[in-house]
């Protein structure tokens, strides 16, 4: 990589003062410190190896995301291909732009939030609604409050929560069966593919599907999601190597269990088959745990998890909507800055006593 160092290097006055293309700077900063180097690097002893940077940290999710992914290519065709090249063209322009804007460097966030996205919609969703989708999302769920770190809500889901309520019938109707997505095309899907309900669906009309289909990801619903067995992979991972937070994510779990089973009377099946379908493990595994709008404090943690994992329960079994995950998890974020300030301030009192 010499070769490429020494040419961003020859490059980099062009960029710089007074050079033709100094508004560019920002993206010509996160090329070279997303392929060469960390954006801070000390230029003097002692040298301090932080083992999870955001590099690294993006990196590990990403890693995390493969199974789903792959899952996604195999049950839904190379149309996901183009989703997800429509969502990091469309959302990383809004963050280009701000970056731009505001004269900072273009934080590597997005590499995720540009993933994540396609992975929680309808395969048949047209490109237009994905762009649209993601660049609302990036714009009114991060850039508005500041940038990376500075979010309450979890872009990907913000850009969901608008495309659902903007465009019902595209985000909860067209649904792809599986079996009907190969040979996939990068465009929009023929309109007799478009012919199953999702398992959530079917079951308000008695219909369940097997639990071997949703463990496997053999049925009709968002890219990333049907095939649990891919998100509790991947999920593992990410909790294994201290990315995503346990606590969030077996509280999130103890909620949802508790509460469905008080619904169906504790049938240990109809619970099982619950959190194998729809979204429930994604978003427990790679949604919930977002470190920038999840609680901070351990106890926080727990108490968000919990609430994420009633709510969901409560809107699958008590509203119109057969998945609740998505407003459950916005719903958690917040209250993520309160329950931190809460556990705070009965730790600092109880310092204080203890003083």
């Amino acid at each position: 990589m010499k070769w490429l160092e020494d040419a961003l290097a020859k490059a980099r006055p062009l960029f710089e003062g007074g050079g033709r293309f100094r508004a560019f700077k920002p993206l010509f900063d996160a090329m070279e410190n997303f392929m060469l180097s960390p954006s801070t690097p000390t230029a003097r002893a002692p040298h301090i190896r932080d083992p999870l940077d955001v590099k690294r940290y993006m990196s590990m999710v990403i890693i995390g995301l493969l199974p789903c992914l792959l899952a996604s290519f195999y049950f839904f065709g190379w149309r996901m291909l183009a989703m997800i090249v429509v969502s990091y063209a469309a959302g990383g322009a809004v963050e280009v732009a701000f970056a731009v804007l505001r004269k900072e460097e273009i934080n590597e966030g997005f590499l995720v939030t540009g993933l994540l996205f396609p992975l929680i919609l309808p395969p048949a969703l047209p490109l237009w609604m994905v762009g649209v989708g993601v660049a609302f999302g990036v714009l009114v769920g991060k850039e508005l409050f500041g940038g990376t770190g500075r979010n309450l809500f979890n872009p990907a889901l913000v850009g969901r929560c608008f495309l659902a309520l903007g465009y019902p019938k595209a985000m909860s109707s067209d649904w792809i069966s599986p079996v009907l997505a190969w040979p996939g095309r990068l465009g929009e899907y023929a309109t007799d593919t478009v012919t199953s309900a999702t398992p959530l669906a079917a079951a308000k009309n008695g219909e369940w599907a097997r639990l071997g289909d949703l463990l496997l990801g053999n049925v009709s619903g968002s890219a990333g999601e049907t095939s649990a067995l891919a998100a509790l992979v991947g999920g593992v991972v990410l909790v294994a190597v201290g990315v995503a937070n346990w606590r969030t994510v077996v509280a999130m779990l103890i909620g949802f269990i508790a509460l469905t089973a008080g619904v169906f009377g504790g049938s240990v099946n109809i619970v099982v088959w619950h959190c194998l379908a729809g979204g429930l493990l994604f978003g427990a595994f790679f949604m919930a745990t977002d470190p920038v709008t999840s609680p901070m404090t351990n106890g926080g943690k727990w108490i968000y998890g919990l609430l994420i994992g009633v709510v969901t329960a409560l809107i699958r079994n008590f509203t119109g909507y057969v998945e609740g995950v998505m407003f459950a998890i916005l719903l958690g974020n917040i209250f993520a800055p309160v329950l931190d300030e809460i556990f705070i301030a009965v730790h600092v009192r109880r310092l204080n006593r203890e003083g």
